[in-house]
């Protein structure tokens, strides 16, 4: 038994098949296949039942799923005390991140590759929720996200905190005002950044706890785009305070009843310690954010 195949085998059953697992592991599907049934034959019992639509775990497979955890758990462990002794001279750091930030993460991942280049970074684009849950869940040692309460379980350092606002065009009904209500927006047409996000999970979750869902009329991959159409008298614009000040040809409307503000955060677990190499990640995160 190896502990690449235990390795392999974790893999499959957290990312329910061979292919989501082989790209995970940045190796060849058919090596995953090939090392799993190695292991099977060396223990005497499949692990993994596979059809041509899905894989499960095996009652064997559940019986061997702990002892691969702790192996590979004590192999990290081992491999976290010798880069202390090493001085951090290597080590992995996986970060995740939200779209459509202000914030120069190139320049932040340069830095840090400057001062520690033996320290591999892995960076991964996805929605929010996924995100929060991958840190809890220990598949990254951070993330950049927005949110309008620190997400349970997670220590955070604010980046940025603003209002969210909408914006109507010149001529709409509410362009004489300077405020809105949220429940005023119930039943009118918005656009608004992709579901996922952080802007858009802190309005569906607001309008939830009103007790109604945003009709959203049109969604838009950038705040530019989200600007022309509500430009054209397409819909309510929903945008950070920041953006939606700045644009001429739409009037901002503070929404309130609640209040409607999101935070842009670096977010990781506080109940795990860090390695090393994320521990090192956070102080360079946390100085320069």
């Amino acid at each position: 038994m190896e502990l690449h195949q235990l390795e392999y085998f974790l893999a499959v059953v957290e990312e329910g098949g061979f292919t989501r697992a082989a790209a995970r592991l940045r190796v060849a599907q058919p090596g995953v296949s090939a090392q799993i049934r190695k292991l099977e034959r060396e223990l005497g019992l499949p692990l993994l039942d596979r059809t041509t639509r899905s894989v499960r775990i095996t009652a064997a497979g559940e019986a061997v799923l702990p002892h691969a955890r702790a192996a590979l758990a004590a192999v990290d462990s081992a491999r976290q005390a010798v880069d202390e002794l090493a001085g951090l001279t290597r080590g992995r750091v996986a970060v995740g991140t939200v779209s459509s930030h202000t914030v120069d993460l190139a320049t932040l991942l340069a830095d840090f590759h400057t001062s520690w280049p033996d320290v591999e970074i892995t960076l991964v684009e996805d929605v929010n929720d996924r995100l929060i849950e991958s840190v809890r869940e220990g598949t990254l040692d951070a993330a950049i996200v927005a949110y309008a309460r620190v997400p349970e379980g997670l220590d955070d350092h604010v980046i940025s905190d603003e209002a969210i606002d909408a914006a109507v065009w010149e001529g709409h009904e509410l362009a004489g005002r300077e405020t809105v209500r949220l429940t005023e927006l119930r039943d009118r047409p918005l656009i608004c950044l992709p579901r996922g996000g952080g802007i858009r999970a802190i309005l569906d979750a607001a309008c939830a706890e009103a007790g109604f869902t945003p009709r959203v009329a049109f969604e838009a991959g950038s705040p530019q785009v989200v600007e022309q159409l509500a430009s054209r008298h397409l819909g309510i614009a929903i945008l950070p305070a920041s953006i939606a000040r700045h644009r001429p040809r739409l009037h901002p409307l503070r929404i309130t009843n609640p209040d409607l503000r999101g935070r842009l955060g670096l977010t990781w677990r506080h109940t795990v310690p860090a390695s090393p190499a994320a521990a090192a990640w956070l102080r360079h995160a946390r100085t320069h954010l």
